[in-house]
């Protein structure tokens, strides 16, 4: 397997202060539309003009890649705007390797938001309660 090569992992304090400070970057939720119903994601509505964008790297259910991701970030942002893209998913992993395919196709700055929405898991094999965006007190919502 190859390594993946992005701009690196960035804590979701430094996301957050990222995204209010720079009105040019974007925060990518790369999980399923499922995910997003069901377990909720950041929310940006305190940030004037801001969005999240939702782009799955993912299929449910049978979880294949999603073959159009590049062509769907590019609809959002092209290579030449060189914008701040931040990446997340549930624990890091998956927007790790959509940070790293972003940077091969010609992406400059892209960070994958480490340990994702949901974090690690604890001894129990939980998520919610060790790390990730929740865990720090990052703003979020759920339909």
């Amino acid at each position: 397997m190859q390594p993946l090569i992005y701009a690196g992992d960035i804590a979701p304090e430094k996301t957050w202060e990222t995204i209010k400070t720079d009105p040019n970057s974007l925060l990518i939720d790369v999980r399923t539309p499922e995910e997003w119903s069901w377990i909720g994601v950041p929310n940006l509505s305190t940030l004037p003009g801001r969005r999240l964008n939702l782009v799955p790297w993912q299929i449910y259910p049978d979880m294949h890649q999603n073959p159009n991701f590049v062509a769907e970030i590019s609809e959002i942002a092209k290579p030449e705007d060189d914008k701040i893209i931040l990446l997340i998913c549930r624990s890091g992993v998956r927007s790790a390797y959509g940070a790293s395919l972003l940077t091969e196709n010609g992406f400059k700055h892209c960070y994958n938001v480490a340990h994702g929405f949901e974090g690690d898991k604890n001894s129990a094999g939980h998520r919610g309660t060790v790390n990730g965006w929740k865990v720090a007190g990052m703003p979020w919502r759920q339909e």
